[in-house]
């Protein structure tokens, strides 16, 4: 492994894991709930799984009122 990548390990796991974290709940959210402010189930369901943004976005644009 390059020493570049050594060094940012620390400051990429936590980022890795926080990105995890919210595609799990991205999907879970939207797998359980049929309201959504725009668009389709599937539509965020392939949302929630682009990178970090995906999940952000369904949290702040798409999720439905409950």
């Amino acid at each position: 492994m390059p020493d570049d990548l050594l060094n940012l390990l620390p400051f990429l796991i936590p980022v890795m894991i926080i990105q995890m974290g919210l595609t799990v709940a991205a999907v879970v959210h939207v797998l359980r709930h049929n309201t959504y402010r725009r668009g389709s189930r599937l539509i965020w369901l392939l949302v929630s799984l682009i990178s970090i943004i995906g999940p952000i976005i369904y949290f702040t644009i798409g999720r439905g009122d409950e």
